[in-house]
């Protein structure tokens, strides 16, 4: 099966309580070229389709090829995803005689010519677990070459000075033979269809390939053979670590270490012994730690150097490979002979090219780096109680889909006032079209979003600009291709692929949790825990990350089994604690790193986490992933059941300070937005399920969400008012089949509409973008959000939430009381003010006289106030700052002009709404009439032709 391109996975994975089945399949007919067309046929009694879920006789075909060397193996463009079949693959159900049944012509269907073998599977619509049928292999072409010792594609052991015996038999009648060994031709067979040959007295590594010419047809099969270099016993220099080790003093050696438990011999294969290794190359054996290790000498400064560790187990477990050609796992850079010819030149120049002939990636060594110049080295970061934190898929926020893309929206981030931004993961992952959880090498950068010096000059300019990078982290498992699941595994089909066997030091065989993805870590394994730990300083001290978020925390446990959700989800001491060893590690890297924990469990399990060394100074504590959409989409639709907001707040939960990192929207929900014109309520006129109504109501959420103290966060493109499903397909449909059987589009590809559209120039979007910059500047600058809150604890479409700062005196802004009506109707909405007196809508800082307290405000629906006892002076300053226009005149009697020019200005009442639109056209010396204009106090947004804002305000008299 062609395991090594499944990119797209589900996050968590269906518990999987069916099994592989054995089916029983015929070709007709027997024997074909890939230009015949074929039927495969399959025994309905042989498959079981109710454990696989499957209804409507939906069983589906999974088909890879090779070339007629058996190489070169490539996956059929008809298939689909893994969890999604494409229909093409769909097999046609006969009753009458209970087959399933699929023509096709091979060379039509691969997309492909020369094909010399076919593998296929029999699948659900989605195969994650074990829907799935066995693999099947079948010969193509009427001559067919079989190596009956050894086997093609093998690798054999044996001592120095042993002879090797090479057999073939061919179909069709005689052949020519050719045998060569490390590219040297050792011997020649003009015409026989039994091929055989003795190599004697071997004592280096051979790689062989047997050559068989029938006519115009060249059938060429490969294997090799390893000597036993009777492993070399020797003391390993101290300070090494596992991985690549540069000399600091001598940019022509490197030392390479491995830790593979239970091996007998490691070699290196490398661009600098053309990938044949001699005894030279053979690696030592520390007699202690029992890691293998190697200098490297005469390396060239700046030349890229490719190597892997051909590692071997002389006596395999059944089903294990005896040699397995494995990167590195503490590579830093990674080629793939999978991935890297799809990702263009313009994302990552002048990559490396994968070396020739080569298979499974390979590690990339260069001595005599320059390092990069760092234009910010003490970044402080922002207080964890006053995050913002803006989750982003690099993929899909901009149609460069590259780390160039987010520099050059940077404007766009400090605009929004954010000081956050989260990665989803960007660590070396399977393919390229990706969320990033399928990670394989974790302390390597994928090259699909750019280069290692452009990821950095990205987090550089964050920090030029007082915005934190934290990434997020997908250390509870890892997918097929990550070698130390491959140093370990079974593989019965021999692809090179395979899952852990029991001798795996890092990876449980069975994962012991119920959220299954990938190969489940053990994490009290002390060889896993080192590796994490690897991974944490590789991020932080290469690239100067200052947080991460750990994905999935619930399966850092090895108390429970696939199928207990219960145990999952209960308290486990042993992820607590060894949870707590990573946050521990991070901070003894940096003091101040943000640690999160995507957990979603138990508030006692997430409590130990939120109050662990939250009183030391700097002040610690994990921060807790806090999912609360469900009740803010049903405010955001109109509806009041389930809307209990309360949970919002750290204090709600229990925890001793504000670490819950709420949030209303994050890549795994569906959209607010997206629901709103779904589903959103009406009454009369006003309904919901219209655009414009829709977008009007996420200024509200976001005042009854980002204001609540504490970290928040923001995912992509919420502030603009993205309406898209999350189920939006690579061709802009929505799939609406979220079952497991049918599959989703949850991790398709999406487009970017908000600057093809130019949604900033659209009132209604934003003004969510400007309305929630307002926020979060008052959230990062006003001391009261450092404060208390107080959210009912109960379900309502009127929220009224109490803020205040005890620390404060009365003569600062230190009470804020937020309402808001999601109702579909006006509102009097409940108040409650601490104290009568004049108070100030903090959006406009327009006054507001109190008398009674209790005294309850009309709210049209949708609409939202945000009153505090002080004007926020502190916020309007910061959300001023950084203007390089002027307003004159400032008051304004009829017209006002800029002091540059500008595309579009759009004229706000204090409430929020535009009053008046321009399109100057960039006429510098353009006129901005505003004589009808009521006197008060109005806000500006002008944008210039690169859609950058510039927010001012002025008094019309």
């Amino acid at each position: 099966m062609k395991k090594t391109l499944l990119s797209i996975f589900l996050l968590m994975a269906v518990n999987a309580f069916a099994q592989i089945q054995n089916v029983t399949y015929s070709i007709n007919p027997s024997s074909f070229e890939d230009t015949t067309p074929i039927t495969i046929s399959i025994a309905g009694t042989s498959v079981n389709e109710g454990t696989w879920g499957v209804t409507g006789n939906a069983l589906y075909l999974w088909s890879w090829s090779y070339d007629v060397n058996d190489t070169n193996q490539a996956d059929s463009p008809s298939n689909g995803f893994w969890t999604a079949s494409a229909e093409a693959s769909r097999f046609t159900y006969n009753a009458a005689t209970d087959t399933y049944t699929k023509t096709f012509t091979p060379s039509v269907y691969f997309n492909r010519n020369g094909i010399g073998r076919m593998g296929f599977l029999i699948k659900a619509k989605d195969g994650t677990g074990t829907k799935q049928s066995q693999d099947i292999v079948v010969e193509v072409g009427s001559f067919q070459v079989n190596l009956t010792a050894p086997l093609a594609n093998s690798t054999t052991i044996i001592n120095s000075g042993t002879n090797f015996v090479i057999s073939a038999a061919n179909t069709n009648g005689s052949a020519s033979y050719t045998l060569k060994a490390n590219g040297i031709i050792i011997h020649t067979n003009a015409s026989t269809s039994n091929y055989t040959y003795s190599h004697f007295n071997i004592t280096g590594n051979q790689n062989y390939e047997l050559i068989a010419v029938q006519g115009t047809t060249t059938i060429s099969k490969k294997f090799s053979v390893i000597v036993n270099p009777n492993t070399v016993s020797e003391i390993m220099p101290t300070g090494l670590a596992d991985g690549i080790n540069y000399n600091v003093s001598d940019v022509t050696k490197a030392t390479l270490v491995l830790d593979a438990p239970l091996k007998d011999f490691v070699y290196v294969a490398g661009s600098f012994n053309n990938w044949q290794p001699t005894s030279a190359y053979a690696m030592k054996k520390d007699p202690s730690s029992g890691k293998f290790w190697l200098e490297l000498t005469g390396l060239v400064s700046g030349v890229n150097n490719m190597y892997q560790y051909w590692v071997v187990d002389a006596a395999p477990l059944a089903n294990s490979p005896a040699m397995v050609k494995t990167a590195d796992p503490y590579s830093t850079l990674v080629l793939s002979p999978y991935d890297d010819a799809s990702i263009p030149a313009a994302k990552y120049p002048n990559m490396p090219p994968y070396p020739a002939g080569q298979n499974f990636e390979v590690t990339v060594l260069k001595t005599g780096q320059t390092p990069y110049n760092w234009q910010v080295t003490n970044f402080v970061k922002p207080e964890k109680e006053k995050l913002v934190v803006y989750e982003v898929l690099v993929r899909d926020f901009d149609a460069g889909r590259s780390y160039q893309s987010l520099i050059d929206r940077i404007d766009y981030f400090k605009n929004l006032k954010i000081n956050a931004i989260e990665l989803m993961p960007v660590m070396e992952f399977e393919g390229n079209e990706s969320w990033g959880y399928n990670t394989s090498f974790h302390m390597a950068l994928d090259k699909f979003y750019g280069t290692s010096d452009k990821l950095k000059e990205f987090i550089d300019l964050c920090h030029q600009n007082g915005i934190a990078v934290i990434l997020d982290v997908a250390l509870n498992h890892a997918f097929g291709r990550n070698p130390m699941v491959r140093m370990w595994m079974n593989d019965p089909d021999g692809d090179g692929f395979g899952s852990p066997t029991a001798e795996n030091p890092y990876f449980n065989t069975a994962a012991k949790h119920s959220y299954s993805v990938g190969e489940d870590f053990n994490h009290q394994s002390a060889k896993t825990q080192y590796y994490v730990e690897r991974v944490v300083k590789q991020w932080i001290e290469e690239y100067k990350i200052d947080g991460f978020r750990w994905d999935l925390t619930k399966g850092f446990t090895q108390a429970c089994t696939a199928s207990d959700e219960s145990c999952t989800n209960g308290y486990q001491q042993d992820r607590v604690d060894v949870l707590k060893k990573y946050a521990d590690y991070s901070w003894s890297l940096d003091p101040t790193h943000y640690t999160i924990f995507e957990h979603l469990g138990t508030e006692t399990e997430e409590k130990q986490w939120a109050d662990y060394r939250v009183a030391e100074t700097p002040s610690k504590g994990i921060m807790m992933w806090g999912k609360m959409t469900d009740p803010y989409n049903q405010l955001s639709m109109g509806y009041a059941s389930d809307s209990n907001i309360s949970k919002m707040s750290s204090a709600n939960r229990g925890f001793a300070a504000n670490r819950l990192i709420g949030y209303a929207e994050s890549h795994d929900e569906e959209r607010l937005m997206y629901k709103n014109i779904q589903y959103g309520a009406s009454s009369g006129t006003y309904d919901v399920k219209t655009l414009n109504t829709a977008l009007s109501r996420m200024s509200a959420i976001g005042a009854v969400s980002l204001l609540v103290p504490g970290p928040k966060m923001i995912w992509h493109f919420g502030e603009l008012g993205w309406e898209s499903s999350i189920f939006t397909c690579n061709d802009n449909s929505v799939n609406t089949n979220f079952d497991a059987i049918s599959g989703d589009c949850k991790l398709d590809t999406k487009p970017q509409p908000q600057w093809v559209n130019n949604w900033l120039g659209n009132s209604s979007r934003n003004k969510i973008y400007n309305d929630w910059a307002k926020m979060i500047s008052l959230k990062t600058v006003e001391p009261v959000f450092l404060g208390t809150s107080i959210i009912p604890n109960s379900n309502s479409l009127t929220v009224n939430i109490k803020i205040t700062n005890a620390s404060l005196t009365s003569a600062q802004l230190k009470d804020v009381l937020i309402l808001a009506n999601f109702d579909v109707t006006a509102q009097n909405v409940a108040t409650g003010f601490p104290y009568s007196g004049t108070w100030y809508n903090l959006m406009d800082n327009t006054a507001f006289t109190v008398t009674d307290v209790n005294a309850p405000i009309n709210l049209p629906p949708g609409d939202y106030k945000i009153y505090g006892n002080k004007t926020a002076n502190l916020a309007i300053e910061d959300f001023e700052k950084g203007n390089t226009i002027s307003l004159h005149p400032n008051p304004v009697s009829d017209y006002f002009t800029l002091n540059s020019a500008f595309k579009k200005v759009l004229i706000y009442s204090v409430s929020g709404q535009v009053v008046k639109s321009f399109n100057s056209n960039n006429n510098a010396a353009f006129q901005f009439g505003v004589s009808e204009l009521q006197t008060g106090l109005y806000l500006v947004k002008a944008s210039d032709e690169n859609d950058k804002t510039q927010v001012m305000k002025f008094i019309k008299k």
